[in-house]
């Protein structure tokens, strides 16, 4: 796998910040040529470093005023059914299958409690190999990902330090 570099990781940094950040302003803030900048996001996209840009949705405009998460523990056997029944159900954002206490960690967005029961208890709870569940109501939520992509920036200065 290829490395990456200080650059690199400015770059990934100002883009989880922003990802509609102008490559001349990214150049600027960065101090780094333009070219460099657009040849440097064009490899670390061919390298899948950076796998799409997207944008953070205020859901309570769209009517999403609660999230939650679900842990399932289901049927081993009854894996792929599950899977591809809470797949299916609107409501649901991320299905990840994880270790430890739950085998599925299922994310929903509803707009109210009458919703969310009736998602947790009528859907998902009815479908084959589901052997229990239990919600998390999301009280708030932050990203960290920008500290993230900063520490990994810090590690990168001062492993450069040291070689």
């Amino acid at each position: 796998m290829n490395r990456l570099d200080e650059l690199d990781l400015k770059i990934l940094y100002e883009l989880v910040n922003d990802a509609s950040i102008s490559v001349p302003e990214m150049s600027r803030k960065i101090g780094a040529n333009t070219s460099v900048i657009y040849s440097r996001i064009k490899r670390l996209l061919k390298l899948g470093v950076i796998k799409k840009y997207t944008i953070i949705m205020d859901e309570s405009k769209l009517g999403v005023n609660i999230n939650a998460i679900v842990g399932i523990n289901r049927d081993p056997k009854a894996k792929q059914h599950v899977y591809e029944e809470i797949k299916n159900i609107p409501q649901v954002t991320n299905i990840s299958e994880v270790s430890g206490r739950f085998d599925m960690l299922v994310s929903i967005g509803v707009k109210n409690l009458e919703e969310l029961h009736n998602v947790v208890i009528n859907r998902i709870g009815k479908i084959d190999g589901i052997l229990n569940t239990e919600t998390f109501v999301e009280l708030h939520k932050s990203e960290n990902k920008a500290v993230y992509v900063k520490s990994l920036l810090e590690q990168q200065k001062q492993k450069v330090v040291l070689e």
